[in-house]
């Protein structure tokens, strides 16, 4: 960030006061600009024991599988995110079941909250981020080929939770992605 977005004015990194960590602040109206994580929103859709993946038509990791996720907009819930990526990237509406997971990733500054959900029909199809949508048994997913480590671990997660016959707790957790 160079200007402020209120007034204009060329902005400075420093630690306001009462701060601890370094802000953009204007160096006129003295405005602070926070720059905070991304949320990433998505969902895993189930289907008669079966889950939806989407193929990724867009970088990064073009041509690689994903559960359908993006980045959640203004003006939304995490759940209404979720549903209208799933909508966006497969042609597919859901039923959220609730929330199942959140990671934190801190060293790229987001954060992934990804849902349980119910397909409400099999009318899916790719969406312009996509190029295939499909479901998948446990013993089919192209686990070589799933494109985020956020992605796989929630897959991983899910189908030990499955297994277990316990029901599907909430987890949370973090991905470092540079060594600390």
């Amino acid at each position: 960030m160079n200007f402020c977005s209120h007034c204009g004015a060329p902005v400075h990194i420093k630690i306001p006061e009462g701060d601890n960590r370094p802000r953009h602040v204007c160096t006129a109206c003295e405005a602070i600009h926070y720059v905070n994580p991304k949320m990433v929103v998505g969902c895993i859709p189930e289907w008669g024991g079966k889950i939806l993946l989407c193929r990724r038509a867009i970088e990064p990791k073009y041509g690689l599988w994903t559960l359908p996720a993006g980045f959640m907009e203004n003006g939304e819930t995490t759940d209404e995110g979720a549903a209208r990526e799933t909508l966006e990237e497969a042609g597919a509406r859901v039923e959220m079941i609730g929330l199942y997971s959140m990671i934190s990733l801190p060293d790229i500054n987001q954060v992934y909250m990804m849902f349980r959900a119910r397909l409400l029909h099999l009318d899916f199809v790719p969406g312009e981020e996509s190029l295939e949508a499909a479901l998948f048994d446990e013993a089919d997913i192209p686990w070589d080929e799933i494109a985020f480590r956020t992605i796989h671990h929630t897959l991983e997660r899910y189908y030990a939770d499955r297994k277990a016959g316990n029901g599907y707790p909430f987890h949370e957790g973090r991905i470092l992605h540079k060594p600390r």
